[in-house]
């Protein structure tokens, strides 16, 4: 698999390269956002790792670009911010995931991995509470539009479709949704449930997602 990875430290960027060179992936590097962007659409990537923080356009602003000229590469968002919101930013704008700085080798490849992944099996579209989950473009569609969803996003959504007006632990999300990646944090869940919720609201879906308070959350519909 060949992945684009955009970090603006030499150092970083050369023992990022290495360590995903040593996992098997052929990697280009750049260095600022401008030539993230460029590269991310005229090359054929896997995936893209970009830092938050380049000269140029920042990480945000080429995922941002990369959704809206419709790439639909799998992104994994490099922060040194571990600040909930900004993590929310980095998701409503398009990232499949995140990394906050600094982490161990083990933990980047798993969360590459997890980006990569293909869909072993032959999906279906789901509906419930007037929401369509169409797996060919990974969108969700509503009365009011539609809004595309991330690898990570579609998977919550999926289960939470599938398991509708059941009460899921965040633990048993957690397995679900990220199963492999075992230094992910657990906080990862609440981010990803908060993106959906915005995006449910924005296409006007008649089901949302409720918190069981202290056990977990359950996808109802609207009464």
């Amino acid at each position: 698999m060949k992945l684009l990875l955009a970090e603006d430290e030499v150092d970083l960027s050369a023992a990022i390269k290495q360590i995903l060179e040593i996992g098997g992936y052929a990697v280009d590097a750049v260095f600022n956002g401008d030539d993230a962007l460029y590269y991310a659409e005229n090359g054929s990537y896997d995936g893209v790792i970009l830092d938050v923080m380049m000269p140029g356009l920042d990480g945000i602003t080429v995922v941002k670009k990369l959704r809206e000229h419709g790439y639909g590469v799998p992104v994994l968002i490099l922060t040194a911010r571990a600040e909930i919101d900004d993590k929310v930013l980095g998701l409503d704008s398009g990232a499949d995931d995140y990394l906050t700085k600094p982490f161990a080798a083990k933990e980047l490849l798993a969360r590459v991995r997890a980006l990569t992944r293909r869909k072993t099996e032959t999906l279906s579209a789901v509906t419930f509470g007037g929401v369509t989950l169409d797996p060919g473009t990974c969108e969700l569609r509503a009365a009011d539009g539609s809004a595309r969803l991330t690898n990570k996003e579609y998977r919550l959504m999926e289960y939470l479709i599938r398991n509708h007006n059941a009460v899921l632990s965040t633990e048993r999300i957690f397995g679900q949704v990220w199963d492999s990646e075992a230094e992910a944090e657990l906080s990862v869940v609440w981010v990803f449930i908060s993106a959906l919720r915005k995006k449910l609201k924005n296409i006007g879906a008649g089901c949302e997602i409720v918190a069981a308070r202290g056990v977990g959350y359950r996808l109802e519909e609207k009464k």
